[in-house]
């Protein structure tokens, strides 16, 4: 694994291999972009507010993201997702920077009765076991939302002794596309949802926050965390972590590389409720020398 300083990374950025990056607007460079869907706003608004390149951006679930690319139907210069662990399971990628942090949290909705409930309930779990709460989440095996959000309900399960918690509180019915999920509040089709703490704080919906035990954002409770699981559909095992966001430069023209130079800045992040923390970016891998040197 290689670290260095933010202002070293963003020195030597250098070579990688080929992909998208073509002639934007008014003579820009454009870099398509394709990044996890907690991530939508946060690069279309504010990162492109701070590059001069054109980014043509694309939202999926983190999980479907990487095999687009893996199976060669989308070619994007960069990628950046809710989970490192996919660059080097599912893309197979050598190397990636980590560029930030989250924690789970559950939003709710405000204008509902239902959803007025969880504001003060006592635990926090406790309105969800009700039939008529409609609750929201994402597709496990489409995004780590989805899984993240199996974990928190594992983890909590031993934290509050209650072994049957997810049985009693997930159904079939309540998946939806993590760049819809939150839009469901609009309609009044859900009452709560588990989200990142960024999508609540980008929408200014209210949230109930967890303990660090089981919020997953906290690295002093690594260890912990490493205690729920998840299958994908291909077989692999993902393990409770610290959430973390990845991303990868997969173009060497100089569009590319001056757009990841803004990605990996993270000013873009922390205005959207993400966590920047000081060793941001950490660079993981067989990183190119020109990065490393």
């Amino acid at each position: 694994m290689a670290r260095r300083t933010r202002r070293a990374v963003l020195a030597a950025l250098g070579s990688g291999i080929a992909a998208t990056a073509g002639c934007g607007a008014f003579g820009r460079g454009r870099v398509d972009v394709l990044v996890a869907g907690s991530l939508q706003n946060a690069a279309s608004e504010t990162l492109q507010g701070q590059t001069d390149i054109e980014l043509a951006v694309e939202a999926r679930g983190s999980v479907q993201a990487a095999r687009l690319v893996a199976d060669g139907k989308r070619d994007p210069a960069i990628v950046a997702l809710a989970d490192p662990t996919l660059f080097s399971r599912v893309m197979d990628t050598a190397w990636h920077a980590v560029i930030a942090g989250n924690e789970m949290v559950l939003a709710y909705n405000p204008e509902t009765t239902d959803g007025t409930r969880i504001a003060d309930a006592e635990p926090w779990y406790a309105p969800l076991r009700r039939d008529s709460v409609s609750l929201g989440r994402t597709d496990p095996s489409l995004d780590p939302l989805g899984y993240r959000t199996l974990f928190v309900l594992a983890l909590a399960a031993d934290y509050y002794d209650e072994p049957d918690l997810s049985n009693a509180i997930l159904s079939p019915d309540q998946t939806y596309p993590e760049t819809q999920l939150l839009a469901q509040f609009e309609t009044g089709a859900v009452d709560a949802a588990f989200v990142y703490r960024s999508m609540a704080v980008e929408r200014d919906y209210p949230f109930r926050e967890f303990p660090p035990e089981i919020h997953l954002g906290d690295p002093a409770q690594a260890e912990q965390y490493q205690a729920a699981t998840y299958e994908l559909p291909n077989g692999t095992i993902l393990t409770g972590s610290p959430i973390e966001y990845g991303a990868v430069r997969r173009a060497a023209a100089e569009p590319a590389r001056t757009a990841f130079e803004a990605v990996l800045s993270g000013d873009w992040l922390a205005p959207h409720g993400f966590t920047v923390r000081q060793a941001y970016p950490r660079l993981v891998g067989d990183v190119p020398s020109t990065v490393t040197r």
